[in-house]
């Protein structure tokens, strides 16, 4: 019965769809062409859940070349109206066309010289008669019983790709450029690496054996500034791991440090990563522990290296407020 329910769902919002395909007119072009020769930017407005559908289109177009913005309606009537121009283009979403808070709108946005594009299913409604243009994305039923926003809301948000697809192919938008616009990418590609091309290995990587003093662990921290050293037994296998976390804890319960062995200040069995461990898994265990330093190591526990958190980030690589992100002291 559940399966059943759920094609029957994704078969009538595709039937949506495949009716509105039939239904792209002049009007759309004349829209594309509209938004297309803009100097100013896209203004997108709906309510509830026209409004999630708007953001969603709103993003969508950014990321692909098209200037957008998001307007609330309730927020537009109080104070927020002053982000539209007469050079932009309001943008509206309502499926009724009769959504009071969107239509109160409209005569402020006409008095600012900002034409209209209606996204409506009812091309006779309130918001139909005052739009400059009007996009029909009526459905003939919603995929609910009860009538909740759904087969009406896929509409909406298909006619919004379709708009910035069109409008990608007519201002020739290229991968270069979208690539210009998603730095984040670079990121992903780090994610989706194996954390072997990213790990801290040989001298590089701090290690200290089992029995040295904690002097000597606390130099090997400091050493390499990476906030941790680890902890190796005979042949070289994992034993723990010494953080900057774990010597403030002990200084905290006011313990004679150095009088400690490393055994009594190291956390056993930490966390690990295998070095064909994808790097967005390794990423996912030091968020999910709040840890910044992940030991690595073979299949059979011997160390591989270490990896720290900015060297999955890739350092200076990114930057925020346009300042390089810098790695900090640990």
């Amino acid at each position: 019965m559940i399966k059943e329910k759920a094609i029957e769902v994704l078969k009538a919002e595709a039937e949506g769809i495949l009716k509105l395909a039939d239904r792209i007119d002049d009007n759309f072009v004349r829209m594309a062409e509209m938004v297309c020769a803009s100097r100013g930017r896209l203004i997108v407005g709906g309510i509830g859940k026209s409004g999630i559908v708007g953001r969603k289109i709103v993003a969508t177009l950014n990321s692909t070349g098209t200037r957008s913005i998001f307007l609330h309606p309730v927020e537009a009537m109080h104070g927020d109206l002053g982000i539209v121009g007469p050079e932009d283009i309001f943008l509206a979403l309502s499926n009724s066309g009769e959504t009071e808070e969107l239509n109160a709108l409209l005569p402020s946005i006409h008095a600012i010289g900002c034409p209209v594009i209606a996204v409506t299913g009812n091309s006779e409604s309130t918001l139909a008669r005052h739009a400059d243009i009007i996009i029909d994305a009526g459905v003939a039923q919603e995929a609910t019983p009860i009538g909740a926003p759904t087969t009406s809301t896929t509409v909406q948000m298909a006619i919004g790709d379709a708009l910035a697809v069109v409008l990608m192919d007519q201002k020739n938008f290229q991968r270069c450029d979208f690539k210009r616009f998603h730095p984040g990418g670079a990121l992903g590609r780090r994610l989706s690496s194996q954390v072997s091309e990213f790990m801290i290995t040989g001298d590089a990587a701090p290690s200290v054996p089992q029995d040295a003093t904690m002097e000597a662990a606390i130099r090997e921290i400091n050493r390499l500034g990476l906030g941790a050293t680890l902890v190796t037994g005979p042949g070289d296998i994992l034993a723990g791991i010494i953080t900057d976390g774990d010597l403030r804890r002990t200084i905290a319960r006011k313990a004679p440090i150095y009088e400690l062995s490393v055994a009594d200040v190291m956390t056993a069995n930490p966390r690990t990563a295998h070095p064909d461990t994808p790097a967005y898994d390794a990423l996912n265990i030091m968020e999910k522990h709040q840890i910044t330093v992940l030991p690595i190591v073979e299949t059979d526990g011997t160390v591989a290296g270490i990896l720290h958190l900015h060297d999955i980030l890739g350092k200076g690589e990114f930057k925020f407020n346009g300042e390089v992100a810098a790695r900090p002291h640990a």
